[in-house]
């Protein structure tokens, strides 16, 4: 009995051929990779970026054709599938290898999109979400067999001129264009059912980092998602635009967006909020006298350390422009020294003439616009300071913690500008 292989399509051992193959692959990007792109000529690198482009699709068509079938691996390794094999060996993370693996048993199954990955024309992104589109057709009661081929004919064919993101907008509605009768009721009710799947995942955590941050994630309905994202983008970007006309260098634009969500919960009116706990969101802050005497105090936000949290008075202060607060001053044994009067936001008609007599934020060689300043006051509100034109200036965020930062001290000067200096 011969133990020789079975004759194979290439005429030779398979095993030398594909390694043939894949040695003169990698010979060539060795020889690529030795060349320095800073010296390609533009239209070079045009050509390079749209070829590579084609070639990462083409390489992501072999790899998923080698995973549709790489059964054999998961029994070799007694796995459940070949993403053990690949946590091990190839060192990618479990659900990153299981993702690559059920991708590749999805374009398995659809002739069409394999086909455009083979040729580079669909991105292995768009082949998920193309494949993603086909697996919600399949299962949808209305949709016949002819639907799913006509289906995956019309998304290959949007993958060649719209981005994984556009493609995915049209996955959810490309039944109505393979026919607006039957499927524009059936595509209301997928919509009412994803919008009510997605009130039932609506979600919001919040936690103490103890490094002076707060961390947040959640999930929100499409609708709701997308206004708070615009909501954040108001605040953020004319700090951007601010940043770009000085020439000044950019910090990331998260950290931008971070500064504009910042900004959108501190000029929410209280008035407008619904009652919490007995008082319409009015902040507590209690602060001892010893530490109300010291430059750098500390003081609790909210009654106790229990249900609250730990600033320093620079921060309390601040805090006192934007917001409804009330001190607690407390001597030994937690007696009530004073419990000080609410501080209300400068009112919507004072700043506006405040913008108009000021312009932009009041620190001299400032000119951050009027719209992204706090409305500071200059004798500070916890020294009896009060909410009225003349006892207002508008400073730039920046500047307005410097004005409650201990380190600096500030004098208006006769033109009405503002000078910070860092104390010696």
């Amino acid at each position: 009995m011969s133990l020789e292989r079975d004759a194979n399509p290439w005429g030779t051992d398979p095993d030398d051929a594909i390694d043939a193959e894949l040695t003169a692959i990698e010979s060539s990007l060795d020889r690529l990779l030795a060349r320095e792109p800073a010296y390609w000529r533009t239209g070079q690198k045009k050509d390079s970026l749209e070829r590579l482009e084609k070639l990462q699709a083409r390489m992501a068509a072999l790899k998923l054709r080698v995973l549709a079938t790489a059964g054999d691996i998961a029994e070799d390794t007694g796995a459940k599938d070949a993403s053990g094999w690949m946590r091990a060996e190839l060192l990618v993370d479990k659900a990153v290898a299981r993702s690559q693996i059920k991708l590749a048993a999805g374009v398995a199954k659809y002739d069409l999109v394999a086909a455009g990955l083979a040729e580079g024309v669909v991105s292995q992104d768009k082949a998920r979400v193309i494949t993603q589109a086909l697996d919600q057709i399949e299962t949808n009661p209305v949709a016949s067999a002819e639907d799913l081929v006509l289906a995956e004919k019309l998304l290959v064919d949007y993958a060649i001129r719209l981005t994984a993101n556009e493609l995915r907008i049209v996955g959810k509605r490309i039944l109505r264009e393979v026919d607006p009768v039957r499927f524009e009721d059936a595509e209301a009710k997928a919509l009412l059912a994803e919008e009510e799947r997605a009130q039932q995942k609506t979600a919001l955590r919040v936690w103490d980092n103890h490094d002076g941050t707060v961390g947040f994630d959640g999930v929100l309905p499409v609708s709701i998602g997308m206004r708070f994202k615009r909501l954040v983008e108001a605040w953020a970007q004319p700090r951007k635009q601010q940043l770009v006309a000085k020439g000044a260098p950019l910090p990331p634009w998260e950290r931008l967006m971070g500064q504009g969500f910042a900004r959108l919960l501190e000029t929410i009116d209280p008035a407008s909020l619904p009652r919490h706990g007995g008082d319409a969101t009015t902040i507590n802050v209690v602060i001892s006298l010893e530490e109300l005497r010291k430059d750098l105090g500390i003081a609790t936000l909210g009654y106790d350390e229990t249900n609250g949290t730990t600033i320093s008075a620079a921060e309390a202060r601040r805090m006192a422009c934007n917001a409804t607060i009330i001190p607690w001053v407390l001597g030994g044994d937690s007696e009530v020294l004073d419990a000080g009067r609410g501080s209300r936001f400068f009112q919507p008609i004072q700043r506006k003439a405040m913008r108009l007599q000021q312009k932009c934020c009041q620190a001299e060689g400032c000119d951050m616009p009027p719209e992204w300043c706090d409305a500071h006051h200059l004798e500070p509100w916890a020294a009896g300071g009060k909410t009225d034109l003349k006892d207002g200036a508008l400073l730039c965020p920046h500047h307005h913690r410097l004005a409650h930062n201990p380190a600096y001290t500030h004098e208006r000067l006769p033109d009405g500008s503002i000078r910070f200096t860092r104390r010696p």
